[in-house]
């Protein structure tokens, strides 16, 4: 195994401090509370002029077990020259903030309802308030027009539609779908018994499930939901809808001449859309009042049109379906006048995402995960070369092109959110923000080390992070942390895991984490190495990351190793410990275990066709699914194992946990089951902040009853 060590070198970050900040004489290492302490920013908006910028800062408010998230609008200028400034602050917050083109007033969603609001402050005020619920404001570009959405249930939709039905099949069993309009009574005839069994179904009373794809992440979707798109006229306040029927439209944007307007969606009429996953861009010309296909290129899904400053160029997202499960997205640009349609940046083998222009339209922006780090990268559209303009060891959450250069959301090891500027070669960045500056400057941060080392062909990366206030000459226990995805990636400039990674290195614990093969980040071959083979390779790179860690760090207890990891991470913990027992303990959170019973109770069910070439039933295909299966193998399990899993977490089935606690339990091993209440797979994210941190603290809590 050849193992070789990547210093990581940081950038240089000048830091504007107009702030006083508060510093204790000795710094301490990162607590459970500060997960309430982490503000996270989203959502960078530049204004029409240029001059400023909108964003939205998460936080988290109350106490006790009384824990809720808040988004709040706040302000800054382009260059960077003056402090943030917080715009909203009412308790119900504020969300999708969006410029008017005088760029001195912003609006954006709250209960529901759309508001507005000075850029230069006071009282936000209702401008939409139809009497249904709406959201996604944004003005077309002479302020005479607001676009919003409304989501309408499906009974609602037949009753817009004169109770008539799609024309794609319902797939209801032995009858053709209709509107019973019988009086309902359960002792009448048959379409009076229809009728009343069909008030039910309205009523979600039971739930009647048709569709192929009936679970959403934290219920039932027995029904389809459907989105579309209206037009406010300010000066005459009339409403008028713009997209109609059963197709469902996102991602609305304004075209430069404000004329048109392109969505994202799906019109085709003659497939049920739970079993057609292509989307195209469309686009709506106001002066016809007609929608139309717009960018649609064969094989592919296109997505999130922007145009350019001129609108002479339209970039978009676009996908080749043919691999949905390795395939990396590309670039889409559009000549407006002639039509040509160009696919790009197959030759960096990379995931673009949130495409941006530069105020020239010479270059077109986006971000792609990359062995590690989220770095910027830039498309010259005359030439189509590709370069990478920020470094690995970081992440941009967020960005926008400015005239001075760029305002970005970075995450990095010292901290993981903050906005920084950058010159428009995005070589020096300047912190301008101090949403977590502050109270991070009391804290230790353990700083990881990065590492490679080959197999079967592959290069593995890894990092090595070191437990907080570590003595000379004392060793200490190591977790091994093991991401899901599969086709997830962590590196330095990952924030989803920047607590919990300094939490266990605060709590004594050496951390190792990698990318095994079928990470996302290294291209189409690596993504790839897992097909049908989710257990044995992943586990012998992770296994390998760890090896390679024993070697190179003499203070690792190698008789003090745990492991965790969540979702597919949970999958592999259980695989790992089935196969290597040299764990003294383990914790497998929201897992998949049974890839057969998996085909029918997670969201997620694609990935068995994706990524294990059919289904059960076909050749060859059960027998994949049983070897790669952990259940297969639960009885060899004797290392002390918490499952940990939320109640209403749809994406893997939470049945998928009861089978492996129950077979541990019958077995008589070590093993304990935590369900966390109304939490669904994001619980480690996006969950309850209360129990977010009983979380953290359960795993830390058990791994030490056997690492003591």
């Amino acid at each position: 195994m050849r193992i070789k060590q990547l210093s990581i070198h940081f950038l240089l970050f000048i830091f504007l401090v107009p702030f006083v900040v508060a510093q204790q004489s000795d710094p301490i290492p990162v607590k459970t509370s500060d997960l309430l302490k982490i503000q996270q920013i989203s959502n960078l908006t530049l204004s029409p002029d240029g001059e400023h910028i909108v964003y939205v800062v998460r936080s988290i408010e109350g106490g006790d077990n009384g824990y809720r998230y808040v988004n709040q609008l706040w302000t800054i200028k382009a260059d960077g020259s003056a402090e943030p400034r917080q715009l909203t602050s009412h308790t119900d917050g504020a969300s999708n903030p969006s410029w008017h083109p005088d760029s001195e007033r912003i609006i954006f969603s709250r209960n529901q309802k759309i508001f507005e609001i000075y850029r230069t402050g006071g009282e936000a005020y209702p401008i939409l308030d139809p009497g249904y619920s709406v959201s996604n404001g944004s003005y077309s570009p002479d302020g005479s027009l607001l676009l919003f959405s409304r989501s309408f249930s499906w009974w609602d939709m037949i009753a817009e539609n004169d109770n008539q039905f799609p024309n794609w099949d319902l797939e209801k069993p032995g009858i053709t779908p209709q509107v019973f309009d019988a009086e309902a009574n359960p002792d009448g005839n048959i379409d009076e018994i229809r009728a009343w069994l069909q008030n039910n179904e309205r009523e979600n009373s039971p739930a009647v499930l048709n569709r192929l794809s009936f679970q959403g992440e934290l219920n039932l979707n027995p029904n389809r939901s459907v989105n579309h798109w209206f037009l406010y006229d300010v000066s005459d306040e009339s409403i008028t809808q713009i997209t109609h029927g059963f197709h469902s439209f996102g991602g609305a944007t304004w075209n430069i001449d404000g004329n048109s307007i392109f969505f994202n969606g799906n019109t085709d009429d003659d497939i049920n859309p739970d079993r057609n996953l292509t989307s195209r861009v469309y686009k709506y010309d106001l002066i016809t009042g007609t929608l139309n296909r717009f960018i649609e290129v064969d094989g592919y899904r296109t997505n999130n049109a922007v145009p350019s400053s001129d609108g002479s160029m339209i970039a978009f997202s676009a996908f080749d379906l043919s691999e949905r499960g390795y395939n990396q997205q590309e670039i889409g640009i559009m000549n407006v006048q002639s039509g040509e349609i160009s696919i790009l940046g197959s030759e960096i083998d990379r995931g673009f995402s949130n495409l941006k222009w530069s105020p020239n339209d010479n270059l077109l922006y986006a971000v792609a995960p990359t062995n590690g780090g989220f770095p910027l990268y830039a498309l010259d559209v005359n030439t189509g070369e590709i370069d990478r303009l920020t470094d690995l060891e970081t992440g941009v959450r967020d960005y926008t092109p400015t005239a001075h250069g760029f305002m970005m959301v970075r995450t990095s090891i010292n901290n993981p959110f903050e906005l920084y500027t950058s010159p428009p070669n995005a070589q020096t960045f300047t912190a301008v923000s101090n949403h977590n500056y502050s109270w991070l400057q009391n804290r230790i941060i353990s700083k990881p080390s990065q590492y490679i080392f080959e197999n079967d062909g592959l290069e593995i990366g890894y990092w090595v992070m070191e437990p907080a206030n570590r003595v000379s000459g004392q060793s200490y226990p190591v977790v091994l942390q093991i991401h899901g995805g599969p086709s997830a990636m962590w590196g330095p400039g990952e924030a989803s895991m920047w607590h919990e990674f300094q939490l266990f290195a605060s709590q004594g614990f050496g951390v190792v984490y990698s990318n095994p093969r079928g990470s996302g980040g290294y291209g189409y071959e690596f993504q790839r190495a897992n097909h049908q083979d989710w257990g044995d390779g992943p586990m012998r790179d992770v296994l390998g990351s760890l090896d390679g860690a024993l070697a190179n760090y003499s203070w690792m207890d190698e008789n003090r190793l745990t492991v965790t990891g969540g979702s597919y991470g949970g999958y592999l913990v259980a695989y790992v410990v089935a196969m290597d027992h040299r764990f003294s303990a383990a914790a497998a959170q929201r897992g998949v275990y049974d890839l057969i019973t998996f085909l029918g109770e997670g969201n997620a069910w694609r990935l068995i066709p994706d990524r294990f070439d059919g289904f059960p039933w076909e050749d060859g295909i059960y027998e994949i699914l049983k070897r790669e299966s952990p259940m297969t193998f639960a009885h060899q399990i004797t290392t002390p194992l918490m499952i940990l899993h939320g109640d209403n977490d749809l994406r893997t089935g939470v049945s998928q946990s009861e089978m492996l606690y129950r077979t541990l339990k019958i077995l008589e091993r070590d093993v304990e089951y935590i369900r966390y209440p109304q939490a669904g797979h994001d619980l480690s994210r996006i969950g309850n902040p209360h129990h977010r941190m009983d979380r953290l603290l359960r795993m830390i809590e058990f791994m030490k009853r056997y690492v003591h």
